[in-house]
């Protein structure tokens, strides 16, 4: 058995889901595993450098967590051949001219989503690596999430019966930072600087349905500024001009209809952050981050319409929780281990940036489906 090191650049790792889901919970978690095993017994321990703009912050976090490799000067640390992968998670705006950098430095690429903020970028990004015949990955990670691998269990094991709908909830209140520090970087909230949660969610909402429900094949989408003036993280007023809430419904293949509602401006009474109510002719389910409850066609309840009357049945007392494994890894490490393998043994990985360019194509659908206030059919992409 031999012991492989991966050098992995990884920038923008002192931002929130870099720092904590990739570096921490993936990366340095993987480490104190003592790497990732192959197939022929041997492992491969990633050796990260961390790569940010503000060295006493990123130099304060590999210290925190025992990195001896950091700098802020990137174009440096893609000339060392020594390290193959370069890994992003800055802002949605610089992302294609960083790949495409990293890609014309002989880097293989894994990166945050959205990929680019336009397609014609993400499309760019996907024939540049073909003809550098790099390896390349995008995060997907809620396909991870213990919820909705119980919510695959049951579409795989033909629970549902014919699928026909989804409706899905995602979102929290987001404070407008004047009584109250705001708990989503300012950014979101402009468009000059790449906000929107219709950017940031369809792109989400693509993988999620065309690998649990259906390809997606139109969307109808209205966006809205429901808070126009908030307060960003040195107090200052400003103008949040970028959508924060939209309300989604989509076409998928085989009929299925899912209908899913983004905000940022909304209180949650629910069982999770985000929960997606899924219904079929023999059942039906509901999924949230972690947890799955399911209702089967015997034992749904005959409700009767009186509204003279206080509802004599509890209805969350008819679902019954859907067990799982006794112990589900973190979606992000999990993903980061199958690109890995991926790497060093060709093992299967479809979460390319093809399918990130999907994400970004569905985004684009959706904010031309709301500024011209119609139905907008999703081509398949070829390059």
């Amino acid at each position: 058995m031999a012991q492989h090191r991966l050098g992995i650049i990884m920038n923008g790792v002192t931002g929130r889901m870099g720092m904590n889901q990739h570096l921490i919970r993936s990366i340095i978690a993987i480490r104190a595993q003592g790497g990732v095993a192959l197939n022929n017994g041997d492992r491969v321990m990633p050796d990260p450098i961390l790569v940010g703009r503000n060295a006493e912050k990123v130099e304060g976090l590999a210290k925190s967590h025992g990195i001896t490799r950091w700098t802020t000067d990137l174009d440096a640390a893609l000339k060392n051949p020594h390290d193959r992968l370069f890994f992003d998670a800055a802002t949605t705006q610089l992302r294609a001219e960083l790949l495409r950098k990293a890609m014309a430095a002989g880097k293989h690429i894994y990166c945050e989503k959205p990929v680019a903020d336009n397609l014609d970028d993400a499309l760019d990004l996907v024939r540049i690596a073909k003809r550098a015949g790099i390896k390349h990955g995008v995060v997907q990670d809620k396909l991870f999430l213990p919820g909705l691998l119980k919510l695959r269990m049951l579409i795989e094991s033909g629970f549902f019966g014919r699928l026909f709908a989804v409706r899905g909830e995602f979102g929290y209140w987001v404070f407008e930072g004047d009584w109250q520090p705001a708990n989503r970087p300012s950014w979101n909230y402009r468009k000059q600087d790449g906000g929107g949660i219709i950017l940031d969610m369809l792109c989400h909402w693509r993988y999620v349905l065309d690998n649990l429900f259906g390809e997606v094949k139109s969307v109808s989408c209205l966006g809205a500024i429901h808070i126009p003036k908030r307060v960003d993280e040195d107090g200052h007023p400003y103008a949040a001009d970028a959508d924060d809430a939209a309300y989604a419904t989509f076409e998928l293949a085989g009929g299925v209809i899912a209908h899913i509602n983004s905000s940022w401006c909304t209180r949650v009474r629910r069982d999770d952050l985000v929960t997606f109510h899924v219904d079929g002719t023999h059942g039906s389910a509901v999924a949230g981050l972690q947890k799955c409850w399911s209702q089967a066609r015997v034992n749904t309840p005959r409700p009767v319409w009186n509204p003279d009357v206080p509802q004599p049945i509890n209805f969350f007392e008819t679902w019954s929780e859907v067990p799982g494994l006794d112990t589900y890894d973190n979606g992000f490490k999990t993903e980061w281990e199958l690109f890995i393998r991926h790497l060093y043994e060709d093992a299967p990985f479809k979460w390319t940036l093809l399918e990130g360019a999907k994400g970004v194509q569905l985004a684009e659908a959706g904010l031309q489906s709301w500024k011209e206030r119609r139905w907008v059919d999703i081509p398949k992409l070829t390059v």
